[in-house]
C-alpha cells in the first residue's frame, strides 16, 4: 500500500530524523538519476560563477551585491530559455534540483564569511570551490511529493524506484501520522544508489536505563573500555580489509588513464572503501544506540582528535576507531533516548589519577598497559582506571549540564559529521543494503563479536 508523506506528525513535539534506504535501479533509471546529480553540479557551478562575478565588480567599485539562492533561481529561470545558452536538457530534471543547488552555494559563502569572521567554530573554511565530475560525488535533494510502500519509493520526476529493503515500517509510521518526510537526498557511493529522508517525527518518549552513569575512555586496541568491565573490541575495518585495498589500489594504478580497465578497478576500489565505511558505521550505530538506551548518564573525554592524528604511528589505527564519529553519534542519541553525555575536560587526569585512592601520577607511559598505584598498591589495567575515574566525574566536577564541562565552558566539538537531521538512524546502515529501520538492533557482546568483561 502507497503511504504519502504530506501532513505533519499528528501530536507531540517534533524532532528530525534521516532513514537510509538503497535504491535498486534498472538501467534506465539509473541514467536518470546521473543526469539530476550532472543538473545539480552544472547549477551550483553557474551560481558559483555569477557569484565571483558580483563579487568582482564590487571590487571594481560596483555597487552589486552578491545574489541569494533566491536571486540565482529566479536569474536561472531567464537564463534557461535563452536559445544561446543550449541549455533545453533542464526539462528533463527536477527544478528541485537547481533550486537546492543554489541553496547550498549559498550556505557555502555564508559559511565562508563566517568562518573568515571568525564567527564559525572549527577549521577555517575556504572560497567554495567548482564541482568537477571526477572529484565530486553524484549527489542531489529533492523536496515536494513523496511516496513509499513496502519495496518501492516514488521521488519527484525520477517515479517509482525499487529499494533492496522492506520498508513496511516506515511507510506505516507515515500512514499514522508519526513521521512526515521533508526532503530527499539521492546520492551515489561506489556503484550504489542511496536515497537519504529527512522526517519530522513525533518525540518518541524516553527510554528507562537499565543502569546509571558510565565512563568509556576510548583506546586502540579496545575501541571502548566500560567503567562497568565491559570491553567493547572494535571491527578494525581498515585493518582487516588493508591487504585487499592495496592490491586494488596497485591494480588501479597500473592501468592506462582512460581506459576500461581503469574504470572497472576504479569502481573495484570504490567499492572496497565503501564496504570499510560501513563496517565501521554499522558497529559505531549498534555500540552508540546501545549506550544511550541502556545508561542514562554517559561521560567521555573530551579528546582532540586531530592533535592526536599528528602520531604518525597510530594516525591510522585512531582513524580506523572512529571515535569522532562515536562521540557525534552520542550526542543526538542521548537527546533522542533521555540520556545525558558529559565530555569531561582534557585537563582530567582520567589515565593517571587512581581510581581507589585519586592519587594522580607524575606521568604514565602508553607502553605501561597497567596501572599500579604508589599510594594505595592498587593493580589495575589502565584503560578501565580511566573509565572509573571518567564514570566518576560529575561528582569531581560537580553537577555539570549536558553538554559543558566543570568550568561552563562549552565542549561541543566545533565540526561534527552526525548531526539530529544528517546521521543515519538509529539502527545500522550497511553497504550491502541491510534495512535500517526494519531490524531491531538488539546490541550486546556478542553482536559486536569480541566483547568481553575484565577483571578490576
Amino acid at each position: 500500500m502507497n503511504q504519502r508523506s504530506s501532513a505533519p506528525p499528528s501530536s507531540g513535539n517534533v524532532e528530525f530524523q534521516v532513514f537510509r534506504f538503497a535504491l535498486d535501479p534498472n538501467n534506465k533509471q539509473r541514467g536518470h538519476l546521473a543526469s539530476h546529480a550532472g543538473g545539480a553540479r552544472y547549477a551550483y557551478n553557474l551560481g558559483l560563477e555569477w557569484l565571483i562575478d558580483s563579487l568582482e565588480k564590487r571590487r571594481a567599485g560596483g555597487s552589486e551585491s552578491t545574489p541569494n539562492a533566491s536571486e540565482m533561481h529566479r536569474r536561472w529561470n531567464r537564463w534557461k530559455k535563452i536559445p544561446q545558452n543550449d541549455a533545453m536538457w533542464w526539462s528533463t530534471n527536477s527544478k528541485c534540483v537547481y533550486q537546492e543547488a543554489f541553496r547550498d552555494l549559498e550556505h557555502a559563502f555564508n559559511s565562508f564569511v563566517a568562518s573568515r569572521r571568525r564567527k564559525r567554530r572549527g577549521r577555517r573554511l575556504g572560497f567554495p570551490r567548482f564541482k568537477r565530475k571526477a572529484r565530486t560525488r553524484d549527489r542531489f535533494r529533492l523536496t515536494g511529493h513523496f511516496e513509499v510502500d513496502r519495496r518501492s519509493v516514488q521521488l519527484p520526476k525520477l517515479g517509482r524506484i525499487r529499494i533492496h529493503e522492506n520498508a513496511s515500517r516506515f511507510a506505516s509510521g507515515i500512514e499514522f501520522g508519526r513521521i512526515r518526510i521533508t526532503s530527499a537526498t539521492v546520492g551515489r557511493e561506489a556503484d550504489r544508489w542511496y536515497v537519504n529522508f529527512r522526517v519530522a517525527r513525533t518525540t518518541r518518549p524516553s527510554c528507562t536505563p537499565s543502569f546509571g552513569a558510565v565512563g568509556i575512555d576510548m583506546g586502540i586496541n579496545a575501541l571502548a573500555t566500560l567503567s562497568s568491565g565491559l570491553l567493547v573490541i572494535g571491527p578494525r575495518a581498515l585493518k582487516s580489509n588493508l591487504k585487499k585495498l592495496r592490491r586494488v589500489s596497485k591494480a588501479h594504478g597500473r592501468k592506462c588513464h582512460g581506459s576500461k580497465n581503469r574504470k572497472r578497478t576504479a569502481a573495484q576500489l570504490a567499492r572496497c572503501h565503501s564496504r570499510i565505511a560501513a563496517l565501521r558505521r554499522d558497529h559505531l550505530h549498534k555500540l552508540s544506540t546501545y549506550l544511550a538506551k541502556k545508561h542514562g548518564l554517559i561521560v567521555i573525554e573530551d579528546l582532540s582528535i586531530q592533535a592526536m592524528m599528528s602520531n604518525r604511528r597510530l594516525a591510522r589505527s585512531i582513524a580506523d576507531s572512529g571515535w569522532g564519529d562515536l562521540g557525534a553519534m552520542l550526542e543526538y542519541k542521548c537527546r533522542w533516548y533521555g540520556s545525558k553525555l558529559i565530555k569531561a575536560s582534557r585537563n582530567f587526569p582520567s589515565t593517571r589519577m587512581c581510581s581507589g585512592c585519586g592519587n594522580v601520577k607524575d606521568a604514565l607511559p602508553l607502553s605501561l598497559r597497567q596501572f599500579t598505584c604508589d599510594h594505595c598498591g592498587l593493580n589495575i589495567d589502565r584503560d578501565l582506571n580511566a573509565a572509573k575515574n571518567l564514570a566518576r566525574w560529575p561528582a569531581v566536577a560537580g553537577s555539570a549540564p549536558e553538554t559543558q564541562n566543570a568550568c561552563g565552558e562549552d565542549v561541543r566539538p566545533g565540526r561534527s559529521r552526525a548531526g539530529l537531521d544528517e546521521a543515519g538512524t538509529e539502527q545500522p546502515v550497511l553497504a550491502s543494503g541491510s534495512e535500517p529501520i526494519a531490524q531491531a538492533v538488539a546490541f550486546s557482546c556478542g553482536s559486536i563479536g569480541r566483547g568481553r568483561r575484565t577483571g578490576g
